[in-house]
C-alpha cells in the first residue's frame, strides 16, 4: 500500500468511527512497516484539508478521538478554513469530544478563517460555559507566564507573550496587586521594564498596598527608567556615510535621541553636530560579526554602526545595544503618553520655563549657523552666476552654427494646427506618420488633435459632460481651465540650498514648481503614441515589428521636451485608469511603495492585442547644478498574436540650470530593446549634449539578431522624429561627416576645448541619410501650450473629469486629488493648503500603521518575478475594470 493510499485508508477510518482499523494502522507506523502522517490533510472532496482529528471530532467519535490525541495528533492543527478540532466539536455539540480536547492542551482561543473562536461557532450553552472556562484558564496562565518572565528577567518569553495576537494583559497583578511592572521593578529587571513601558504598561497603577511601581523601585537607576530620566551615553563608535563610507564619530545618546559628531570636545558641548535620529520605534539589528550592529529608525532608514575591535567588542557592542533599546523604549513611551490632567500640565510648563536660558544660548547657535549657511550659499551662487556668464560668453565666441540664441533653441516647434476629429487608433497612425511629397529633405507633414483658440484659456472643463463627436468617440478638451503661473520670481536654488545633505525625493518643494498632474499621470504619457503598438502587431515580420517597438521606445519620452515642471508626488495607494477607445487601449496604475517611491502600471489594448506593463523607480541625484533623475525599473511590452515580449528601461533624465539660467532637459544613456522569443535585440544611444550642443537630444543604434548582426541602424532625435536606414549607408555617412567635421576643426583651431557643455544647446533638424524610412515623428504641440505648462494635447487631456465618471471611478484616482485640480483652476493658494494637508494626512495614516505593526498592501498589483527577466517587478493582480471598488483607503 502507497502512502496516498494508506493515508486515506486512515482519514476513511476516523471519520467512519472504526477504531480497530486505525489502532491497526498507528500499530503499522510504530512497527515502521508503513509511512503514515497522523496529522495527514485529506485532498478528496469530502475531506479536503481535515486532518483525521478533524473528522473524529466533527462526527463525535471520542474513542478514536483520544486513540489519536495518545498517539500524539496535533490537538490546535487547523484545516483549509482556519478551524481546529475544537471548532469542529463544538460545532456539533460533542461535549464530551469538547471536554477531552481542552484536557489534552486544545486552545480555547484559536481564531479561525472568519474571525470566530470555538465558543462563537457552538450552539450549545453548556459547551460554550465550558469554553469560557477554558478561555479564562488560558489567559491567567498567560498572565501568570507574563509576571513570572518579569520577574526573572526572561526577555524573550515576555517579548514573545506581548507579540500573541491575543495577548495578556500588560497590567494583569498577582496575588499582591503587583502588575508585571512591579515585579520588573522590585527585581531590577531594566529591559523587561523598558519593554513593558513600550508595550503600554501603566506605571502609576497601584498594587493592594497602594504602592506604584517608582516605590519599588530597586535602584537609581530603575527610577531614572520609570521616570524618563535615563542617563546620557557618550562613545567613539565607527558609522557608515553614504558618501564618505565609514568613519569614526563620538555617538551621545540622550533623552531618547542619537547623535554624532566629529570631534568628543563637540560632543561634551553639543555643537557643530553631524546628524541625529528619533529612536521612537526604533530597534537595533545584530550579525555574526561582533563589531557590527544596525539601527533601523521609525522612517524605515538604516544607519549601519561599529564598535572598536579592541578590548572586547562583543560586550562593548551589547552593552551599547541594551542602551539603545533602553533610550529607545524611552523614546517611544514618552512620545506616546496622552496628556496629563491641567495640573500635570501646569507643572510641567512650569518646569520648561526653566529651560529659557539654554532654548536662548540654541537660538543663538542656531543663528550663527544659518548665517554661516548664507554666506557659503550665496558664494556658491556667485560662483555659478560667473561660470554661467563665462560659458555665455565662449558661446557667443564659438561658430555660428553653436551660436544660436535660446530663442532659436524653442523655436523647434512649430505653431501651424489644423483641427481635426478622431475616428479611432487606426487614423491616428495613419496621420501620425503621414509623409510629404519632399521626402528627401527628410520633412513629414504631421496633424495635431488639438485647435487652440484664445478663449480656451478663460475654460474650466472640469465635470462637464462628455461631448462626443459625430463617429462616436468622446471629444477631449484642448486645454486646460487657467494658465499656468510665472516661475521668474522663484529659484528652485532658494529651497534647495536649505536642502542640502537631504534624501532630494523628501524635500518638499513649493507648489508652484509642480505641473498640474500626478506622477501615475505623467506615466501615462507612455502611451501617446499607442499606434506603434498596434502597427507592430500588424506587421508579420519580427524585423518590422522591432523597428515599431523601438520607436515606440524613443516616444515614450517626447512629451518630457521642456517640461521643467514637477509632476505630483503619489500618495500610497493613489490609482489613475484611463480608457482611450480613439486610441484602443485602457490603462490602471498605482502607487505600491513609499520608500522607496514606486508606480506600477498595466494597460492593454481594448481588442486583447497587447499587453504593456512595468514598475518605475525614480531615483535622484544632485550633481550641484543639475538634477537627475533614473528611472529603475523594466518596461514589458507583449504581443500574444505573435507570443513575443519585449522588455527596456528608460534612459535617463537631466535637470540643468537649476541655480542659474534657462532650466532645460536631455535624455541620456543606453537602452536595450530585447526580444524574448526570437533573441532580436535594438541598442539605442541617447547621446549626452556634449560639447555646444552638438549631440544634443541624439537617439543612434542598431537592430541586431541574435547572432549580433547589424540588421538595421536607427537615427534621429527623441523630441522630433526617428529613422531607420541599412547599417552600411549610416556608417558611410557618419563616416563623410566625420571628416567634414575634422576639416573644420582645424579651420577654428582657436576654439576651447575644456569647456563645459552649453546650458542653451542649439536644436538643429535631423539629417536624413539616403534611403531612410521614418518611423515616427512628433506631432506639433498646440498654440497655447507654453501657457499650459508645455503640455502635448494628450496631457491637456490627462485630468478632464466628466460627470459620467462619478461613481464609476474610485475614490484613490488622481483626478479626485484636491491639490491638483486646484493648481489646474488656477488656485495655487488653495493647492499649496491641500498639498500639505495630504501630505500630513500621510505622514499620520503611516504613523498609525507603525504603531499598529501593519504592512501595507497595495490593491491591484502585488511584487513578484517578471516572468521574462526574472527581476522583481510589480505585476498586475487583474479585478480593477469589474468596478467593485469595497475597502479602498481615504488618502485625500
Amino acid at each position: 500500500m502507497n502512502l496516498i493510499e494508506c493515508q486515506e485508508q486512515f482519514l476513511r477510518y476516523a471519520r467512519n468511527g472504526d477504531l480497530p482499523g486505525v489502532q491497526r494502522l498507528l500499530l503499522s507506523k510504530i512497527r515502521e512497516e508503513i509511512q503514515l502522517n497522523i496529522n495527514c490533510k485529506g485532498k478528496s472532496k469530502s475531506n479536503l484539508g481535515w486532518t483525521p482529528l478533524h473528522l473524529a471530532c466533527y462526527f463525535g467519535h471520542k474513542d478514536v478521538v483520544e486513540e489519536l490525541l495518545k498517539a500524539g495528533a496535533d490537538v490546535n492543527l487547523p484545516n483549509n478554513i482556519g478551524d481546529t478540532p475544537l471548532h469542529k466539536a463544538a460545532f456539533t455539540g460533542r461535549k464530551e469530544v469538547v471536554m477531552l480536547l481542552l484536557h489534552y492542551g486544545a486552545c480555547a482561543t484559536v481564531i479561525n478563517g472568519t474571525a470566530q473562536i470555538p465558543k462563537d461557532v457552538t450552539q450549545n450553552a453548556e459547551i460554550r460555559s465550558m469554553l469560557e472556562a477554558a478561555e479564562r484558564t488560558e489567559e491567567r496562565k498567560l498572565e501568570e507566564k507574563l509576571l513570572d518572565a518579569a520577574r526573572e528577567g526572561d526577555l524573550s518569553t515576555l517579548t514573545q507573550l506581548l507579540c500573541r495576537k491575543k495577548p495578556p494583559d500588560i497590567n494583569c497583578t498577582d496575588l499582591l496587586g503587583n502588575t508585571p511592572l512591579h515585579c520588573a521593578a522590585y527585581r531590577g529587571q531594566r529591559q523587561c521594564a523598558l519593554k513593558l513601558l513600550k508595550g503600554g504598561a501603566n506605571p502609576n497603577f497601584q498594587n493592594k498596598n497602594g504602592q506604584t511601581v517608582f516605590d519599588l523601585a530597586s535602584d537609581t537607576a530603575m527610577k531614572q527608567i520609570l521616570e524618563g530620566n535615563i542617563h546620557r551615553v557618550s562613545i567613539q563608535l565607527i558609522v557608515s556615510s553614504r558618501f564618505f563610507g565609514w568613519r569614526s564619530y563620538w555617538v551621545v545618546l540622550q533623552d531618547g535621541v542619537i547623535s554624532w559628531y566629529s570631534k568628543q570636545s563637540e560632543a561634551a558641548a553639543g555643537e557643530r553636530r553631524q546628524g541625529c535620529k528619533s529612536l521612537t520605534n526604533a530597534h537595533c539589528l545584530v550579525t555574526k560579526d561582533n563589531c557590527f550592529f544596525t539601527l533601523k529608525c521609525f522612517d524605515d532608514s538604516v544607519h549601519h554602526f561599529k564598535v572598536s575591535p579592541k578590548n572586547d567588542p562583543e560586550g562593548t557592542r551589547k552593552a551599547w545595544v541594551d542602551t539603545l533599546e533602553e533610550h529607545a523604549a524611552y523614546s517611544t513611551y514618552y512620545c506616546s503618553q496622552e496628556q496629563g490632567s491641567e495640573e500635570e500640565e501646569y507643572e510641567e510648563v512650569m518646569s520648561l520655563g526653566e529651560l529659557t536660558t539654554c532654548f536662548l544660548l540654541s537660538v543663538l547657535k542656531l543663528e550663527q549657523e544659518v548665517e554661516k549657511n548664507k554666506i557659503l550659499s550665496e558664494a556658491l551662487q556667485t560662483l555659478a552666476t560667473e561660470h554661467h556668464e563665462l560659458e555665455q560668453s565662449v558661446v557667443k565666441g564659438s561658430s555660428p552654427r553653436s551660436a544660436l540664441s535660446e530663442d532659436e533653441f524653442h523655436d523647434a516647434v512649430s505653431d501651424s494646427e489644423s483641427e481635426l476629429s478622431l475616428s479611432g487608433f487606426e487614423t491616428v497612425a495613419s496621420q501620425s506618420c503621414e509623409e510629404d511629397d519632399d521626402e528627401d529633405e527628410g520633412s513629414v507633414m504631421l496633424s495635431s488633435t488639438c485647435s487652440s483658440p484664445a478663449s480656451t484659456l478663460e475654460q474650466d472643463h472640469h465635470g462637464d459632460k462628455a461631448e462626443t463627436q459625430p463617429n462616436g468617440i468622446t471629444k477631449h478638451r484642448t486645454s486646460l481651465p487657467a494658465p499656468m503661473f510665472s516661475r521668474n520670481d522663484f529659484s528652485i536654488w532658494s529651497i534647495l540650498r536649505n536642502c542640502i545633505g537631504m534624501e532630494l525625493s523628501k524635500i518638499t518643494m513649493p507648489v508652484i514648481f509642480n505641473e498640474p498632474l500626478s506622477f501615475l499621470q505623467r506615466l501615462t504619457e507612455y502611451m501617446e503614441h499607442t499606434y506603434l503598438i498596434h502597427q507592430a502587431n500588424a506587421s508579420s515580420d519580427s524585423i518590422e515589428r522591432m523597428k515599431c517597438v523601438a520607436a515606440f521606445a524613443v516616444s515614450a519620452v517626447a512629451s518630457q521636451w521642456e517640461r521643467t515642471g514637477k509632476p505630483f508626488n503619489p500618495l500610497l495607494g493613489e490609482t489613475y485608469e484611463l480608457v482611450r477607445e480613439d486610441l484602443g487601449f485602457r490603462l490602471i496604475s498605482e502607487q505600491v511603495s513609499h520608500h522607496p517611491p514606486v508606480s506600477a502600471f498595466h494597460a492593454e489594448g481594448l481588442k486583447q492585442d497587447f499587453v504593456f506593463h512595468g514598475s518605475i523607480y525614480p531615483k535622484l541625484k544632485f550633481w550641484g547644478k543639475s538634477v537627475e533623475a533614473e528611472p529603475k525599473g523594466t518596461i514589458t511590452l507583449e504581443l500574444p498574436k505573435h507570443n513575443e515580449a519585449y522588455t527596456w528601461t528608460n534612459p535617463t533624465c537631466c535637470v540643468h540650470n537649476i541655480i542659474v539660467g534657462q532650466l532645460w532637459i536631455e535624455q541620456y544613456g543606453n537602452v536595450e530593446v530585447v526580444n524574448h522569443r526570437t533573441g532580436e535585440r535594438c541598442y539605442l544611444n541617447f547621446k549626452p549634449c556634449g560639447l555646444f550642443g552638438k549631440e544634443l537630444h541624439k537617439v543612434e543604434g542598431y537592430i541586431l539578431d541574435k547572432s549580433k548582426k547589424k540588421l538595421c541602424a536607427l537615427y534621429g532625435k527623441w523630441t522630433e522624429c526617428l529613422y531607420v536606414v541599412d547599417p552600411s549607408a549610416f556608417e558611410a555617412h557618419k563616416k563623410n561627416n566625420k571628416k567634414g567635421a575634422e576639416d573644420k576643426k582645424g579651420s577654428n583651431a582657436g576654439c576651447a576645448e575644456d569647456q563645459e557643455e552649453v546650458p542653451s544647446p542649439p536644436a538643429d533638424t535631423v539629417e536624413v541619410v539616403p534611403g531612410s524610412q521614418l518611423l515616427w515623428k512628433i506631432a506639433p504641440r498646440p498654440a497655447n501650450s507654453v501657457q499650459m505648462y508645455n503640455f502635448t494635447c494628450f496631457a491637456m487631456q490627462l485630468n478632464e473629469l466628466h460627470k459620467e465618471m462619478e461613481g464609476v471611478i474610485p475614490q484613490t484616482d488622481c483626478r479626485l486629488r484636491p491639490d491638483i485640480r486646484a493648481m489646474e483652476n488656477g488656485d495655487i493658494d488653495l493647492a499649496s493648503e491641500e498639498k500639505k494637508r495630504l501630505e500630513e494626512k500621510q505622514r499620520a495614516a503611516r504613523k498609525n500603521r507603525s504603531k499598529a505593526d501593519e504592512e501595507w498592501k497595495a490593491r491591484w498589483f502585488q511584487q513578484g518575478q517578471n516572468p521574462h527577466t526574472s527581476s522583481q517587478d510589480w505585476l498586475f493582480c487583474g479585478g480593477y475594470w469589474n468596478r467593485a471598488y469595497s475597502q479602498m483607503p481615504d488618502i485625500y
